[in-house]
């Protein structure tokens, strides 16, 4: 499979890693949009929320470690938002679901 997202899990290309579990990896993304950005993939892959992989477990246990993320980066007493993007109008553009969990300054509504 030629899938950025899982050859970043693989260890194929180079990232620094926020938190790792068993299921999923948390990054810094590298074009962040605030100043704590980061992406957190499953390790399989799943394209996205619509995607019928994409199912209850699974999402339960990426909003439980969108938390451990933001409170590992202090984020928690502040606030910080998570993303999650679906398809191209949604602004999804690495089919591979992820969440992307922003912080480190106040953000703004509507996002864009």
């Amino acid at each position: 499979m030629d899938c950025l997202f899982c050859k970043i899990a693989a260890g194929e290309i180079p990232a620094t890693p926020a938190l790792e579990t068993d299921e999923f990896l948390a990054f810094h993304d590298i074009d962040a949009q605030a100043p704590l950005h980061v992406l957190l993939i499953p390790r399989r892959h799943v394209v996205n929320l619509a995607d019928e992989a994409a199912d209850a477990s699974l999402l339960g246990d990426l909003l439980e470690t969108a938390r451990a993320v933001a409170r590992k980066l202090n984020l928690e007493e502040r606030g910080y938002r998570v993303v999650l993007n679906v398809g191209g109008d949604g602004g999804q553009t690495v089919p591979h679901l992820h969440a992307h969990v922003l912080g480190g300054r106040a953000l703004h509504w509507p996002p864009g």
